[in-house]
């Protein structure tokens, strides 16, 4: 996860506080998107920017050459939201857009943290992010004040999909703060919140969540998903090959879910130009869209040759 500085409750409840009849029009307030169109083959780049966004705007990300972006869903990480004329406007340029949030923890700057905190949903907070708290992501209350709204203003702002961080929150949580859970039943819940979210979108936008590709063994999750996103394939931040067991694992897993026809969006944190070099020529091996990027990712980089 790489933003800005700084049993249990099974799907069919989940979906009883998404969903509608099939008949019915959503209850979004948005306008129906157009349904994405099948690429004959994926993009050949990305760009991950997260803020620092130049005079507040898009138009230098729209200046960009990749075919792939994914913002914010918010300008500046709180309560200015990008409208539907400036993601429009990216999209003009040729980028497919995707809209970052959270869906396994909340940060102190979000405007929906004061009414999550006033809860008992807040766990602990995220080591590496100390403006970052884990939340209880399958209880209903997450899912009525964070998740449908932000899934409502994606669709409302026109973005092509969603790019969900945080599903790692199944491994990070103390589970002395969740009674009665252990590490299988927090990851059944979080393929549980990303079958709800792809329920409650419909064709409407594209469901990408970030990192934890293991959550495919979950009957259901590989269908629910359109694609993913995935950090330190290759190189750990920064520029430390990737050799640990579980990178090899990550990366059999990725290659399982683009082998079904799903979106891989890689991405590494790398400055050595022999790195750089590497990686890129990775994603062309392995057929993925990448992008090599300052962890911080506030600018504009270089797509892969």
């Amino acid at each position: 996860m790489r933003r800005l500085p700084a049993a249990l409750l099974a799907l069919p409840l989940l979906l009883a506080a998404c969903t509608q009849d099939a008949d019915a029009e959503p209850t979004a307030s948005a306008p129906a998107a157009e349904e994405p169109s099948e690429a004959a083959e994926a993009p050949r780049d990305w760009i991950y920017q997260l803020s620092g966004y130049e005079d507040g705007a898009l138009d230098a990300l729209a200046a960009a050459p990749h075919q792939v972006a994914v913002i914010d869903l918010a300008r500046d990480g709180g309560e200015g939201y990008w409208t539907a004329e400036e993601v429009a406007a990216l999209k003009d340029s040729g980028k497919t857009v995707y809209a970052y949030f959270t869906m396994g923890s909340i940060e102190t700057y979000r405007p929906e943290y004061d009414a999550v905190a006033a809860t008992d949903m807040v766990l602990n907070q995220w080591g590496d992010w100390p403006d970052e708290y884990f939340v209880k992501y399958w209880d209903e209350r997450w899912w009525d004040l964070v998740m449908e709204p932000r899934l409502d203003r994606a669709m409302t702002a026109g973005f092509d999909g969603v790019y969900l961080d945080v599903p790692n929150a199944y491994e990070e949580i103390d589970l002395a703060l969740a009674p009665g859970e252990d590490r299988e039943s927090l990851a059944r819940k979080m393929a549980d919140q990303v079958r709800a979210v792809d329920v409650y979108v419909a064709d409407r936008l594209d469901v990408l969540p970030q990192n934890s590709p293991e959550l495919i063994e979950f009957d259901g999750y590989l269908d629910a998903i359109d694609g993913i996103g995935v950090e330190e394939l290759f190189f750990l931040n920064a520029d430390e090959p990737c050799t640990e067991d579980w990178c090899a694992e990550n990366l059999e897993y990725v290659r399982e879910i683009a082998a079904a026809g799903k979106l891989v969006l890689a991405v590494d944190y790398a400055a050595e130009e022999a790195n750089v070099t590497e990686a890129c020529a990775r994603y062309a091996e392995e057929g993925f869209t990448g992008a090599v990027a300052d962890v911080d990712l506030d600018a504009i980089y270089e797509p892969c040759p």
